[in-house]
Order: structure tokens, then sequence, then C-alpha cells
């Protein structure tokens, strides 16, 4: 601070010079050489205005303070505004009381004429008008505490403070900071140049690797490769790869290693109906869309993967005679060249390369569809492998469908227009949390390495701020009002209120030592308080011991108040302490729906503030819950790969459930050379409604993949997969504040895809 003074005084007095201020610059010495601390002074500020006070100047009173105000005082919250009013009347009441003191009474009628018209209609005032014709005001009961020397004294050192903290807290002059932007502008070019070298050595290192990859007959996908840089602090390295669950040919055992696993289909559970309870009238809540009640949903069981045609198993044969061939390429396209090749020796191709693709597609197509619906479960399981999906991402606006249902049938409808897909490429690890605001027009993004992005993406993508923490970071929500404010949940027990505009952290709180990371937060409606769950401590395992039945972790799930940032209460979790996972609210706040480690859904009254039921929903721990858009159901996605929807009025009642695949429920996996594979625990949302609670939106290994919910069998229909992605998406979010609806969706790689979408009238 005192170097930074110094070179400001520096440049001051080359300007006086410059302008030929002599006097100026003489008067600007004699008082720096008084000026010992180098810094601020507000004793300085309290002479002046007792300056003025002393000497009648009325006029230079007021216009000190009013510069005050315009430059400090009115960048203060509204909470504050209360306090700088009555230190103001203190002061102009101490200016009217030396006048008196000093018998000068024409001052004292000068100050009522000049303030009448602004101190008339103000209630702590009406009484003072009569202070002039009292004879002896210092004897009256009303006036006399201000006539003693300790009001006087007690109002200076109140406003000494005052200014002395607003000082501490506020941005130090333009001036001031030129010395902070040459050094930021410094290191900037320090950082620059760091960089560009880093670059140099990576598109080396890129070069030297393509070369060595032309040696190698089968290449892996980019993403695997560059594996090594991604910097996840939060992942696991595992030795131990996958186990295949379904027995493939020698040729596709490499394939295999990297296409996702078929799960076993749970047989069909009872249907139950949608019941009422006491719990509905407090609810408040909104009725589905078209004005129809909510329909109960069959339970059903889940395929996984595109039909596969007849003509699969002379593809793969083919297939694995021109792997050799294709080097370039990575395995799934190997495949599909072959099989090109196989069909382009009996058919005449056009020159053109895109005439040819859309020719080779239509081909895909008809065989696709010429397989009977009833055929193809059994040839899925009898292959057990998974078509990939192909991305949208390059393609122009189309309407989108997706081809063959999950079930088996195929979709004819659709439901939106894919308009475009951008990427926001800032983060450099894998993504913990992507979060629109409620507004829709800033997105919160948060890393394993503990690095937030605060960007909007209309009309353009931009980056508004970036937020460094030295702890680490488990959660963040934004608040719902003032919208600008962002919750902030870390692993050393604290939680801090951040204000994406000012940039800087308004409160720090202080949760439990014993219980020190906030795995979730969840803002109510009103703004007016927060849900905070904290756990203690992982208990320490290997992965190994997964077999065994694990220990729940302690937890605690606490309420508090925006406003006072204070902590109101802890609700009661039955039987024990668990460490809540996820949390939602509804519409209006009125109820709260968690679910935990224990696999246990509690559902909370929050006008009463106790559990109003729970039930046990998933085999291990929940990973996700979200109220439905009617808020009669609850979905949820849980460690054991289902998507549940459960009846909250009926405790424990399934309306439909659906086994997902594992790369949209989690872990998460990267698997990489020497066998070793990257894991991510899920963390964020895993899945997102749209406007109308129609459509659901879940992660995928390339992307986010949408289903429409449906009222019969399967429960899920597949629709639009998005892609672009080419790392494990990890966690969705769907904003629908405008007309086009906008899906983000964010991988392990540290890329967050925002597809915008146009629904439209079927």
């Amino acid at each position: 601070m005192g170097s930074a003074v110094e070179r400001t005084d520096e440049h001051v007095r080359e300007y006086l010079i410059y302008r030929g201020f002599t006097s100026t610059l003489k008067h600007l010495d004699n008082d720096i050489k008084t000026d010992k601390e180098k810094g601020f002074r507000v004793d300085k500020i309290i002479e002046q205005l007792q300056q003025f006070v002393v000497s009648f100047d009325l006029c230079g009173l007021k216009e000190y303070w009013l510069y005050l105000d315009r430059r400090l005082l009115c960048r203060l919250e509204d909470v504050y505004r209360s306090t700088v009013l009555k230190l103001r009347t203190s002061l102009y009441r101490y200016y009217v009381i030396h006048t008196i003191q000093k018998g000068n009474l024409e001052k004292t009628q000068e100050f009522f004429q000049k303030q009448a018209s602004e101190l008339q209609s103000q209630v702590e005032w009406r009484d003072w008008f009569i202070l002039p014709f009292i004879p002896a005001p210092e004897q009256n009961p009303a006036f006399s505490p201000y006539f003693s020397r300790q009001w006087a004294d007690t109002f200076l050192v109140s406003l000494h403070n005052f200014l002395s903290v607003l000082f501490q807290c506020m941005p130090q002059p333009v001036l001031l900071s030129f010395d902070a932007e040459v050094q930021k502008t410094t290191s900037l070019t320090e950082e620059n140049e760091r960089l560009c070298q880093l670059l140099f050595a990576l598109q080396m290192e890129s070069r030297d690797q393509r070369e060595v990859d032309e040696m190698v007959h089968h290449r892996l996908p980019i993403y695997v490769q560059n594996m090594d840089r991604l910097g996840d602090t939060d992942l696991d390295l595992v030795l131990s790869q996958r186990p295949v669950g379904t027995a493939t040919t020698p040729s596709r055992n490499f394939f295999s290693t990297f296409l996702p696993q078929g799960r076993r289909t749970p047989g069909k559970l009872p249907l139950f109906a949608g019941g009422s309870s006491p719990i509905q009238a407090s609810v408040g809540r909104k009725d589905p869309p078209g004005g129809q009640p909510a329909k109960s949903k069959e339970p059903f069981q889940a395929n996984e993967g595109k039909p596969v045609s007849s003509q699969a198993s002379t593809s793969e044969s083919k297939s694995s005679q021109s792997t050799n061939q294709s080097t370039n390429q990575s395995t799934n396209q190997s495949t599909n060249q072959s099989t090109n090749q196989s069909t382009n020796q009996s058919t005449n191709q056009p020159s053109h390369p895109r005439h040819k693709k859309i020719q080779e597609h239509e081909k895909e197509r008809k065989e696709l569809f010429s397989k009977p619906t009833s055929q193809i479960p059994e040839r899925r399981a009898e292959t057990g492998e998974v078509e990939p999906l192909a991305e949208t991402s390059g393609e122009p606006p189309e309407l989108c469908s997706y081809g063959a249902a999950e079930g088996g049938g195929l979709s004819t409808e659709q439901p939106f227009i894919k308009l475009s897909q951008e990427e926001y490429g800032e983060h450099h690890s894998s993504i913990m949390h992507c979060r629109v605001d409620c507004s829709g027009r800033r997105v919160a993004s948060l890393d394993v390495d503990g690095v937030i992005k605060v960007w909007s993406f209309n009309p353009i993508m931009q980056t508004k701020a970036t937020i460094m923490s030295k702890s680490p970071l488990l959660s963040l929500e934004w608040a719902t009002k003032p919208d600008r404010l962002l919750l902030l949940g870390s692993g050393v027990g604290t939680v801090r209120l951040y204000d994406t505009d000012a940039k800087k952290n308004l409160y720090e709180m202080n949760i439990d030592e014993t219980h020190p990371r906030i795995l979730s937060l969840a803002c109510s409606p009103s703004g007016s308080s927060f849900v905070c769950s904290a756990a203690a401590v992982s208990r320490s395992g290997s992965v190994d011991s997964a077999a065994q039945l694990p220990i729940p972790v302690s937890g605690q799930l606490l309420l508090w108040d925006t406003k006072t940032v204070k902590q109101q209460l802890q609700f009661s979790l039955e039987p024990e302490p668990v460490a809540i996972n996820c949390t939602a609210f509804n519409h209006n706040g009125n109820l709260l729906v968690t679910g935990a480690a224990d696999g246990v859904i509690r559902l909370f009254d929050m006008q009463r503030y106790e559990s109003a039921m729970s039930w046990r929903a998933h085999d291990g721990e929940v990973y996700s819950v979200e109220f439905s858009y009617d808020e009669n159901t609850v979905f949820s996605i849980g460690e054991d790969g289902k998507f549940i929807q459960w009846n909250i009025h009926r405790c424990g009642v399934k309306q439909s459930e659906q086994v997902l695949p594992q790369d949209a429920t989690g872990p998460f996996m990267l698997s990489g050379y020497s066998g070793y594979k990257q894991v991510q625990v899920p963390r964020g949302r895993l899945f997102a409604f749209d406007s109308e609670g129609q459509h659901v939106l879940t992660c995928s290994s390339s992307g986010g993949l949408i289903y429409r919910l449906t009222n019969g069998e399967p429960a899920l229909e597949s629709m639009l997969p998005l892609g672009g992605h080419k790392a494990p998406v990890v966690t969705v979010d769907w904003c629908s504040a405008v007309d086009c609806g906008t899906c983000l969706t964010a991988s392990m790689d540290g890329k967050i895809k925002l597809s915008t979408l146009l629904a439209q009238s079927c």
C-alpha cells in the first residue's frame, strides 16, 4: 500500500508541474511531509468536518458530505442506508448545537431557513424548529442530552469507526489501482508467454504422437489419448478393467471394451394407482399441461441400444479383416467402413462424398427397419452390443427423432428442432456442476480443480467471472432472489455467498467442523432461506472391498436464513443421521425432497419443518432427485442404475421404473492406456425436465439423451441424442426460460455443450 501511494504522489506532482499549479504543489508537499502513515486517514476526514462546523461553513459541510455520499456511501447495500441517514442527522445536529453554544443565533436561523424544505417532512426534525426560540435550550429535557460532551464524543467516534470499516471494504481509489493494474498486466504477459511455450510443446508432442500412431493398428479415441492431461484431482485411478458382461468373438474383444455394457432387465412390477392423502392439500401443486390430471405410468422392461440387423455377423467378420487397412480410424468407424466397402462392391455409388454418405445411411435405415420388432430383443440379447449414436452437432437444423425407441417400437413424433450446438471450453478438468440461473441469462460451472466459471450465452458466449478457490468445492447453487448471488459449498465446512456482479464474497458461513463436506445446496423459491447438506469425511476403504456392505457416512441437513446469515434449525434424519446427496424444493417451497447415501428418499414439510414420509428407494445411494411437473410424483436416479417415479401421496409406491445404462447413472469412467481407468462419482444433476414436464434429459457417453415420458410401457421413449461429446457426460441442465429451450451437457474432459432446441407441436 505504501509503495503504491508514493508512486501515485509522484504522478500527481508531475501532473501539477505540467499544468503549472505551483501553489497547489507547495501545499501538497507540505501535507505529504506531515503524513507519516502513507495511507488512508479517517481522522483527516473527521478533522475536515469539524473544521466546517467550527467555521460555521454550512455550504462546505453539505458539499463535503454529499461528496462522501456520492463516492462511497451510495455503494452500500440498502440495509445500511438507515445508518447513513442517522449519521447525517447527527452531523447536522452537531452543527446546530455548536452554533447555539457559541451564541451565533444568526447561523442557527440560517440553518433552519436553508434546510426547511428538506427537514420539515422528517419526523426526527419536527421538534427542532423551535430550538432558536427557546431561552435556555440546554436545560430543556428534549435537547439537554445533545449539549453534553459525552454525546458529541460518541457521535465523532461512531462516525470515525463507520468510515474506517467502510474504507477497508471498499475498493481503492482509481489512482492507487494504477500500480495494481501494471502488475496485473505484467503477470498476464508472463502467463501468456508461458502458455505459448506450453502450446508449442504440446504441438510438438502431438506431432510426435501422430507419427507413433501411424504404426499402431488400432487407434484409441482422442479423449482417451489426451486423458493424462485432464488434471482431475477428484478422479480415482483404478488399475482393474471393467469386465465384459457378454460373450464376444475374438475379433470384437477390443471393441467391446469401449462400448456400453448391457444391463439385465428386471421383471415387471405391479401397477399402482395414484391416490390422495392429507399431504396433497398442503402441496399447492401445479396442474399438468392441458388441464389433464396426472396419469400413472406403467412399469416396464428396459432395453438398451438400437436394434441390430440380421447382417451384423457378416459385417463383423468383414470388419475384422479390414481393421489393419483403416489405421487412422477409430474402432467403431473401422467396423462401419468395412461394412460400407462390402456394400459398395455390389452397387454403383456416386463419386461425391456427401451423396455416398446419404446413400449408405438410407441402406442402413432399410436394413434396420426391415427387421420385425419381435425379433429385435432376441438379436440384441444375442450380440450384447449397442450401435453407437451418430453425433448431430455438425448437421444443419433438422426435425429430430431418434429412430427406434428404446422399448423396441418406432418413434414417429418429432417434438424438437435442433437449432444449434455451441461449446464452452474454459475448463481444463472434469465438470462437477453446471447450473443455469432462474432468469436463464447466466450459467455457473464448477470443475474438480475448484475453478468456477460464470458465463452467459445470449447473445454471445462470454465469461463474466472466474472464481478460484483454495479449498476444494463440492456443491454449487444459484440463489433465487436476487439471482446474481451464488452459493458455494466447500470440503472444509464452509458455505460462501458470492456476488457475481460485484465479483466478491459477501459472506462466508462456518457450518460444522465435524461434518466438513457440503454435498448439496438448495435455495427456497422465496429466496429467504436455503438448505445445506453437510457430511462427515468418508471412511477409508479400498475399491476391492466393494462387495462388503457399505456403512453410510454420517451427515446433517440444516436450514439457514439468507438475510440474517444464521442457522435456523437442523432437520431430524431417521433412523440415523446420514449424508444427504441431493435436495430439491417444489415450486412454492412448501415441500423438500432429499436423496441420501442409505438409499432412502425423505419428504419434508417445510411449514412444520418435519419429515412427512420416507421410504427406501434404491439399492445403494440416491444420486439425483426432482419433483415432477404436476408435483404429484418424484423422480430419482440411484446407484442401482434405476430411474424410478414415486407417488408422494402413497408412501413408497412406484408408478414407473426404468433401468438406464451405466453411462447415464454413474459412476463415470474414462479408459486409458496400461489398463487403468479414471472414475468420477456423480455430483451434479443427472436428469432435467423441459418446461412442460413431458421430456427428460439424461447423461450418456457421447452427449445428452432426451426421452419422452409416456403413460404406457415402456415409460421412457428415446427421442433425441444431442451428441457432440468425446468424453462421458456427468451432469445436465435444461433451461426453459425462453422460447428456445437450452440444454446443457458437461463432460469429464471439461467441455460443456449448449444445445438450442425449438419445441414444435406434433
